[in-house]
C-alpha cells in the first residue's frame, strides 16, 4: 500500500511567539517583596558609626524603572542575615545609583559596615510618602537636621541643588551632639561656599577645633531672618526635636501646612502588612514617612 505524502506543511518560527517580556516597573510590581540584586559599588566612611553606601541595581530594566522621591526608602536585604528599611540619601536626579547612609546599631547594620565594594544585597522599593518637591517650587526653603536625620534630608537638599533656579532661599540648619559626630563635612563644606545657599552648624559639645555655633539645633533660629509666608520648613531628627523646631517656625511665622516632618519610626516591612510603624491610625511606611504638621499633630505619640 503506497505511503501517504498529503501532509499539511509544518511552519516553525525561529522566533518566540510567546508574551512580549516585562518591562521593569511590570516586575517590580508584580511582586513588592521580592528584592532585586544590587552590587555596593561605593563606600564611603562619615563618622566612627555611620558610613555612605552606594548601590547599582544589577537587572537593567529594574535599575531604569527605579524612581523615587526625596524622603522614601527601601527595604535592603542581607541574604541570610535579614533586611532593614533604609532612607535614600541621594537625589532623585542621581539616575542609575541610590545611596544609603547606614548607621552601625545591631546585628544586621554590623554585617553591612563589614561587606565591600562589590558583594551583592538585595534592594525593593522606594516606599512611602516623601517631601512635596513640586509645590516647594517657588518658594524659600528652610530645611532642619538632627544627626542622623541630615541622610533622608539629603535627598531633598541635593534635589533642590540639582535644580535650584526653581526654588528661592535656601537655609540649612543641621545639630550634632559633638564635631566627630557630624557628617557629609564634604557637603557642608560645600555648601557652605555656595552663595545661594545659608548653612548653618551647630554641636552640643565643641571642641578645640570647633569654629561653628556652639547649643542646640534652634539656636541659629535666633537670628535666622526668614519670609514666612514664602516659605517651606522641612524637619527629620531624634523625635524629642520636632516639638521645639516646629515651635521656633512658629516664632518666625511659617504656616502649619508649610511644615512637613519626617518620621522613621520602627519601620519594618514597608508595606503596612506588620503593623511595627503604626502611629495612632496611621502607618509610617505608607501614610509617610513625611507628614505635614496638621497630619502628625493628630496622630497620637507621633511628637
Amino acid at each position: 500500500m503506497p505511503a501517504n505524502t498529503d501532509f499539511e506543511p509544518v511552519h516553525i518560527s525561529p522566533y518566540h511567539d510567546g508574551p512580549a517580556p516585562m518591562t521593569g516597573a511590570e516586575m517590580m510590581a508584580a511582586n513588592p517583596y521580592r528584592p532585586w540584586p544590587a552590587r555596593i559599588t561605593s563606600i564611603t566612611e562619615l563618622t566612627a558609626t555611620e558610613k555612605l553606601f552606594e548601590f547599582r541595581l544589577i537587572d537593567e530594566r529594574i535599575r531604569e524603572a527605579f524612581r523615587h522621591e526625596p524622603g522614601q526608602f527601601v527595604e535592603l536585604s542581607i541574604f541570610g542575615v535579614g533586611e532593614a528599611p533604609i532612607s535614600i540619601s541621594s537625589s532623585p536626579s542621581k539616575r542609575g545609583f541610590i545611596e544609603l547612609c547606614v548607621r552601625r546599631a545591631g546585628r544586621f547594620t554590623e554585617v553591612l559596615h563589614q561587606m565591600q565594594c562589590g558583594d551583592i544585597v538585595g534592594i525593593r522599593g522606594p516606599f512611602g510618602r516623601g517631601f512635596p518637591f513640586e509645590d516647594m517650587k517657588g518658594h524659600d526653603i528652610l530645611l532642619v537636621a538632627g544627626g542622623l536625620g541630615i541622610a533622608p534630608l539629603r535627598s531633598l537638599i541635593n534635589n533642590i541643588h540639582d535644580e535650584r533656579s526653581d526654588f528661592g532661599k535656601v537655609t540649612i540648619i543641621y545639630g550634632s551632639k559633638n564635631p566627630s559626630e557630624v557628617m557629609f563635612r564634604n557637603q557642608f563644606e560645600m555648601w557652605r561656599h555656595r552663595k545661594d545657599f545659608d548653612l548653618y552648624l551647630t554641636v552640643d559639645n565643641p571642641d578645640d577645633t570647633w569654629d561653628g555655633e556652639v547649643g542646640l539645633v534652634t539656636k541659629p533660629f535666633e537670628h535666622l531672618e526668614i519670609s514666612p509666608a514664602n516659605t517651606f520648613g522641612a524637619v527629620c531628627g531624634p523625635p524629642v526635636m520636632y516639638r521645639f523646631v516646629v515651635a521656633e517656625m512658629r516664632k518666625k511665622g511659617i504656616s502649619y501646612d508649610h511644615i512637613y516632618m519626617s518620621f522613621e519610626r520602627q519601620m519594618k516591612c514597608g508595606m503596612g502588612k506588620c503593623g511595627h510603624c503604626q502611629i495612632g491610625h496611621q502607618y509610617c511606611c505608607i501614610d509617610g514617612p513625611v507628614f505635614n504638621y496638621w497630619e502628625a499633630k493628630n496622630i497620637q505619640g507621633s511628637m
